[in-house]
């Protein structure tokens, strides 16, 4: 079939064998698929409002866009998806197809002719504006425009079309009659057939211009919004291919091939694609034609912006940061504000762990909201509010800031960012150790996108905030100890992200850090050590300190001493504030464990000075429970059985607002 599109359509605009690069210089052309579905449209037509009911007419009526669209796809599929929607309907649709592929050319003939009568009349069937009638029109028109040789081509390929349908109807037919009592191997075949009827798709020929709009845009939605949903990495790639071969100065096909190379961390083809969208933008005079040299200058600027956010997802940060002063470049010799502003908030994620990086964050918040550009603006004031609570501000003065950015989000009807805006104040909450205030967040969010799947028709979006709270929502509940509803949290989850997609390692990473906790609870200490490379290639930090959790419970207490050290010395570097308190809990820890509570206590003292500044609640909860230990053991060694437990009472009464999951840690002391 390819062959015969390929000869019948692409030929005309051939010069010594090469595609011209404007191959969507022609709007349509007509294939034996559209002809299937004109007839399904005169058919429509022709029956009266008696035969067909109301339910089933607006059922027909909702498949027909989709029809219109989308590529073309095999008879058998048509007439199923014809049958779900009206059974009586289908029949007339197959029995017409049969007599126009078993009967002559000149049947095909008369249809064409036939078809202008739809839009004669003083209330004809169909109106000229409306989508069907430009899509019978452009039908029409596609047909007049072929020669003769090329008709006899388009006729012979309905006839194969037609064969094709019968043949894969007769083997579903049998196949549904001798497997009906082998479910099984039923499913099976059922399976087979699917891919079967994906690689005819694949290989029925180029799509127009009005196909591969469709395609693009559909693919590119689910990719943003419920990635399980789009094709998988090598089947999409597949069909991006096809698309280009017939024509490569495709632009959009180029930027989706990107998108798509970015799902598998394909570092090569993703950068290779998106210079090939930037240089086709530029080609096809998108840009320049509207805005002359000015155009130019504008993909060039944006090419090279874009490219150094690809280089700093990927961690090559040399490499973001030249591209991202040759983008300055051009942007400063433009005079465009915008490219600048957005060079700007980059600036600051290349510098983040610099301590007068706020300084520029700060400068882009403003003059972003000079600028007048939300977007931007809002994400700088979460980045601030980020920034600020790592450096251990209060709770209020984050939330006065976070509210000002919800006010942008629903002004300019941002819902991204009203997203990304929960999931952080459940971050905000969880990291400050109110894990009420984190729960409420957390389902706060996942409501609402239960209700946007309600109003919109479509599933909820598996962003990336998403994936963060129902990770939130799973180690909330394993640090209660409910591991099951851990479990069943994590397997949603699953579902949701699978492992090949864009967002799998959040849930990667939090359920390899559940198992792990849940083996060392437990003291299955080996189960926990083979869970430490995974959890490793994910984090390398809480790898190694997770590592070093294991060696103390096995008693290799040096070992686990030098590799706390070296983790604390490089925390404190990058300032990582929470780990360097976990790192030094852990050494006190090793301390009291090796007879020393006397060296403990000094460390632990430390911690809680550290958590109390940065206001870690849960870590400072963990530290007074350490050091109530540390001293109770102190007193007891030293024979002081009252102040033993004074001091312990003591500790109590100065911490009474104890997180319920600080009770584990208890029972393990």
């Amino acid at each position: 079939m390819a062959s015969v599109h390929e000869s019948l359509y692409f030929n005309p605009m051939m010069t010594n064998g090469v595609v011209h690069a404007n191959v969507f210089g022609i709007k349509d052309w007509v294939t034996p698929y559209k002809i299937a579905v004109l007839v399904l449209l005169n058919e429509m037509g022709r029956t009266g409002e008696g035969a067909v009911s109301l339910m089933e007419r607006r059922r027909l009526n909702q498949l027909l866009l989709p029809l219109l669209q989308g590529p073309d796809i095999t008879l058998s599929k048509l007439y199923k998806l014809i049958e779900e929607s009206c059974p009586q309907l289908a029949n007339s649709v197959q029995i017409r197809i049969k007599l126009m592929a078993e009967g002559e050319l000149k049947d095909m003939e008369q249809f064409f002719d036939d078809l202008s009568d739809s839009f004669s009349g003083t209330e004809p069937e169909v109106h000229k504006t409306s989508v069907v009638g430009l899509f019978l029109r452009h039908m029409i028109l596609a047909y007049s425009k072929l020669s003769f040789s090329q008709v006899f081509k388009l006729y012979t390929a309905l006839q194969q079309y037609f064969q094709n349908g019968e043949k894969k109807t007769v083997e579903d037919a049998d196949m549904e009659q001798t497997n009906r009592e082998e479910g099984e191997r039923k499913m099976e075949k059922e399976e087979l057939d699917v891919s079967i009827r994906e690689e005819e798709v694949s290989c029925s020929g180029p799509l127009s211009q009005k196909q591969a709009e469709f395609f693009l845009s559909q693919q590119a939605s689910l990719l943003k919004n419920d990635e399980t949903k789009a094709l998988t990495p090598a089947s999409l790639q597949k069909e991006l291919n096809n698309l280009l071969k017939f024509n490569p100065d495709f632009a959009e096909a180029h930027y989706l091939s990107y998108l798509n190379n970015l799902r598998v961390q394909d570092v090569f083809s993703s950068t290779h694609s998106l210079l090939h969208y930037f240089d086709r933008l530029i080609l096809t005079g998108a840009e320049s034609k509207s805005n002359g040299e000015e155009g130019y200058g504008r993909s060039l600027r944006y090419a090279a912006l874009n490219l150094a956010a690809l280089h700093c997802r990927f961690g090559h940060y040399q490499q973001a940061e030249l591209a991202l002063q040759e983008a300055i470049r051009i942007a400063q010799e433009s005079n465009d504000h915008v490219c600048l502003q957005h060079c700007l908030s980059w600036l600051y994620v290349l510098g983040q762990k610099r301590s007068d990086s706020y300084v520029l964050l700060e400068h882009s918040v403003k003059k972003a909201v000079h600028f007048g550009l939300p977007y931007l603006a809002s994400l700088g004031i979460q980045s601030l509010v980020q920034q600020r609570a790592f450096a251990g501000k209060t709770a209020n003065k984050l939330m006065d800031a976070l509210k000002d950015s919800d006010l942008l989000h629903w002004k300019h009807s941002l819902s991204e960012l009203i997203d990304i805006s929960i999931a952080q104040k459940t971050a905000i909450w969880r990291l400050y150790g109110r894990s009420t205030m984190a729960l409420q967040q957390a389902q706060m969010l996942l409501s609402m996108n239960s209700l946007e799947s309600v109003n919109a028709g479509v599933q909820q979006n598996n962003t990336e905030s998403f994936a963060v709270a129902l990770c939130h929502l799973a180690e909330l509940h394993a640090e209660q100890g409910c591991f099951a509803a851990a479990s069943e949290v994590l397997k949603h989850l699953k579902e949701r992200f699978p492992p090949n997609s864009q967002h799998a390692q959040l849930w990667m990473l939090c359920d390899q850090k559940i198992q792990f906790d849940r083996a060392m609870n437990d003291g299955k200490y080996h189960l926990a050590d083979s869970l430490v490379t995974g959890i490793t290639a994910l984090n390398s930090i809480e790898g190694v300190y997770r590592k070093a959790i294991v060696l103390q419970a096995q008693n290799q207490m040096s070992e686990a001493h030098k590799l706390l050290q070296k983790l604390l010395i490089h925390c404190q570097k990058i300032r990582n504030t929470e780990m360097v308190i976990s790192v030094l809990l852990s050494v006190a820890e090793l301390y009291w464990r090796s007879s020393s509570p006397t060296v403990a206590l000094p460390v632990l003292l430390q911690a809680l000075a550290l958590s109390k500044e940065y206001r870690l609640q849960y870590l400072a909860s963990q530290t007074v429970l350490n050091l109530a230990f540390a001293q109770a053991r102190l007193y007891h060694t030293l024979g002081k059985t009252q102040e033993r437990n004074r001091c312990a009472m003591l500790f109590r009464q100065l911490h009474q607002e104890l997180p319920s999951h600080g009770v584990p840690l208890i029972n393990h002391l």
